[in-house]
Formats: C-alpha cells, sequence, structure tokens
C-alpha cells in the first residue's frame, strides 16, 4: 500500500497547505482525489512520490520508508515536457524505466516511428502518452496520476484510461487526480475530496469500464476537462 500517514506540509512560512492528511492506496485500487483549485492536491501528489517531504507525518510504501533510486511510485502530471530531458531521443527516455512493454505502448498508441525523435518533434498529447509509458515500467507499483488526460483529447482519453484500467487490474496502484467529477465517477473504486488542507470521503464511487474509443460518444465530450489558467 502506498499511504500517508498524517502528512502536514507548508511552503516556507506561509500556512500550511495541508494538515494531518492520512491516506492509502492499494494494490489494484485506483483512488479519485477531487478538490478546488490550489487546495492542495498536486501537492499531495509530489509528497506521495517524493519531490517533496512532509512537515510532519509519513510516506510509506509497502509499509517502508521509500528507498533511493528508482521509485516503484511514479508521479505523472498534465505537463508532460516538465518530465523529460529535451536533449534526449523519446527511445532514451523510455529506456530509463527497463524494456518497453510491447502490449501497453499498442495500447497507448505510442509508435515506433518517435524513437529516434526529440520531444519537442512530437506533439503535446503523443509526449504524454510516452511519459506514462516510461511511468509504467515493469518496476512501477504505485502511479499518482495528476490530470493526467486533461490536456488529451476525448478518444485518447478513452485509450488511456482503458490502458490504466487494465493496470489496476493487475495489479497497479492509481491515485487518479482530477477536476473531472465525470472521469473520477467512471474509474475511481472510492473518491476522496480535498478541500482546506483535508480529505473527506465521497459517497456513491464505482468502477465502470471506459467505453470503446471509436464509440460516437467519446467524441461528445472530454471525461477530463483541461485545467487551463483564467
Amino acid at each position: 500500500m502506498l499511504e500517508a500517514r498524517d502528512i502536514s506540509f507548508a511552503y516556507g512560512r506561509a500556512a500550511p497547505v495541508l494538515s494531518g492528511v492520512s491516506l492509502g492506496v492499494g494494490r489494484g485500487e485506483i483512488v479519485g482525489l477531487s478538490g478546488p483549485s490550489g487546495c492542495g492536491k498536486s501537492t499531495l501528489a509530489r509528497l506521495l512520490a517524493g519531490y517533496l517531504t512532509s512537515r510532519s507525518g509519513a510516506v510509506l510504501v509497502d509499509g517502508a520508508a521509500p528507498a533511493k533510486g528508482w521509485s516503484p511510485v511514479q508521479y505523472v502530471h498534465q505537463a508532460a515536457y516538465l518530465s523529460v530531458d529535451p536533449r534526449w531521443r523519446i527511445g532514451a527516455i523510455l529506456d530509463e524505466a527497463g524494456p518497453v512493454d510491447e502490449a501497453l505502448r499498442n495500447q497507448l498508441g505510442v509508435s515506433r516511428r518517435w524513437f529516434e525523435r526529440y520531444p519537442h518533434e512530437i506533439s503535446g498529447g503523443e509526449l504524454q502518452r510516452v511519459v506514462l509509458l516510461r511511468a509504467l515500467g515493469p518496476r512501477t507499483r504505485y502511479l499518482v496520476a495528476d490530470e493526467v488526460s486533461a490536456m488529451l483529447d476525448p478518444i485518447t482519453q478513452v485509450e488511456v484510461w482503458q490502458a490504466l484500467q487494465a493496470r489496476a487490474g493487475a495489479g497497479l496502484g492509481i491515485l487518479a487526480i482530477s477536476h473531472g467529477d465525470a472521469l473520477l465517477e467512471r474509474v475511481a473504486t472510492r473518491r476522496l475530496h480535498l478541500e482546506a488542507g483535508r480529505l473527506l470521503p465521497v459517497s456513491g464511487s464505482a468502477t465502470k469500464a471506459i467505453g470503446n474509443a471509436g464509440s460516437p460518444q467519446c467524441g461528445k465530450w472530454p471525461l477530463e476537462p483541461a485545467n487551463l489558467p483564467a
């Protein structure tokens, strides 16, 4: 289980963003996390993935403190270009995680033609799929997905979440962070809402299989709304 135990966090001397937050994400579970902008969702994501250190409390991975080196907890957010070295070709970026899972590569629609290209030579949506493929390497046990499909077109969103649901079915634990209630209602086994630095359960969560990416209704509206600056 990926756990946050009574963690609190503040940026510098500012008021705490998180106060005594505890949650757990089990293997094979998709936990949906919603909340208003600026409430601390991404801060919590970065704490769970080891990018930040909490002021108090602890983050545990399968009962132990996170080890140094490659982390079994991978963090992916909507700004894919921030997750890659622009000087590396796509093939080298993917090699970081180990051998590429060909079935997953096909499911995510990552073309081998991209492997010789640099990040700026493919689209943002294509790069997001590359980043997800790297994050879902063979050593990954938990994925913190911070609005990962917000910038994708509706059909690609469906393809991505079909792939993530399949990985969860194979034992991957996922924390799915989104502004989109429609998305979380479809994919989450249970849901939490973060507001004013504290977590609250959301009733009525039930995972539903994402429909066929080629079905007409997939083009009517995005599962996850784009989180664009005003």
